[in-house]
């Protein structure tokens, strides 16, 4: 009995000895890495000071009519991401893509990622560029952020336009999220090694090019999971909750594009006919993709964007 304990002993210090030395290696090829990474990310845009800390925005074409782009939650690279989007719009509007704290090459923060924090340091960052008329476009979460975003700045926003957005009362927006045991795994240099150290290929269209797609893959590993990116999913549930019978302001201008048949949520459309339905003026447009309709559908959402604004005049 006493060999077979020593022997479980042995063994089991054994096992601990190989994992530490294991995540030892792990952490410090991650970290090896990332610097190395650092040095392969080529600068876009330009940035602006918002309290104190420097926040990336990418400002391009020229027309009569502003549009202020947003991301969803996780984008690695807003002025990347929306590319193929920007350059169409780009032809006749002025397109600013603000990439918020945590966010592409902006800083991060330990600012809370409270919607409030959040609208406030976007509408910092236009200030800063003399944006003061423009339309308010998002992709995703930035439909929630947009909500309190219009209200308190209505005066400057003529219109929201939404890409497949959130909406206050989808489901499962109060799971609460493993994020102390996340970021470990990032440091430690596990997701780097799981996901092989490769991009997300998900739906990406040919308009990406392969350097597009290579330095979206590097500045994901430089963002991803990183604190500012924790705390801001660790604040969705409370950010969902706190918005929970929010509305548009009635007055507001919506354009609400959503995929035409959403598998995980048989209700998407409707909950975006809903939302609509509480403005004088509200358009749901579906579109025959997925969740990201501006990495296939860009063109269709543009020219959409473009017989809309013609018909509001």
């Amino acid at each position: 009995m006493r060999k077979s304990v020593r022997r479980l002993l042995i063994t089991g210090t054994a096992v601990v000895g190989v994992l530490a030395v294991g995540l030892t290696t792990t952490s410090i090829a991650n970290a090896v890495a990332t610097a190395q990474e650092q040095d392969r990310i080529v600068p876009y845009g330009r940035t602006v000071t918002v309290d104190g800390r420097e926040m990336n925005v990418l400002v391009a074409g020229s027309g009569p009519e502003d549009v202020v782009l947003l991301p969803g939650f996780g984008t690695a690279s807003p002025v990347l991401d929306f590319g193929p989007l920007v350059e169409d719009l780009a032809a006749d509007h002025r397109v600013i893509v603000v990439e918020p704290f945590g966010y592409g090459l902006s800083d991060g923060t330990d600012r809370p990622r409270t919607t409030a924090n959040i609208v406030s340091e976007v509408h910092t960052a236009l200030q800063q560029l003399d944006v003061d008329r423009y339309v308010l476009m998002g992709h995703s979460i930035a439909g929630l952020y947009a909500i309190e975003y219009t209200h308190r700045y209505r005066e400057e926003v003529t219109a929201f336009v939404g890409i497949d957005t959130s909406v206050p009362g989808q489901p499962n927006m109060d799971t609460v999220f493993p994020v102390g045991l996340l970021g470990a795994a990032k440091d430690l240099g596990l997701v780097r090694l799981l996901s092989g150290g490769g991009g997300d290929d998900d739906d990406r269209s040919e308009e990406y090019t392969a350097a597009d797609r290579e330095q979206m893959r590097l500045i994901s590993h430089r963002t991803s999971l990183e604190p500012t990116y924790l705390d801001e999913m660790d604040r969705i549930r409370t950010n969902f909750a706190e918005a929970a019978d929010a509305t548009f302001p009635a007055d507001l201008p919506l354009l609400l594009f959503t995929e035409a048949d959403n598998l995980h949520n048989p209700d998407w459309l409707a909950l975006h006919e809903h939302q609509a339905a509480t403005v004088d003026d509200g358009t749901v447009a579906p579109i025959d993709g997925g969740h990201y309709l501006h990495h296939t559908h860009s063109a269709e959402l543009a020219a959409t964007f473009r017989d809309w604004r013609q018909r509001l005049g």
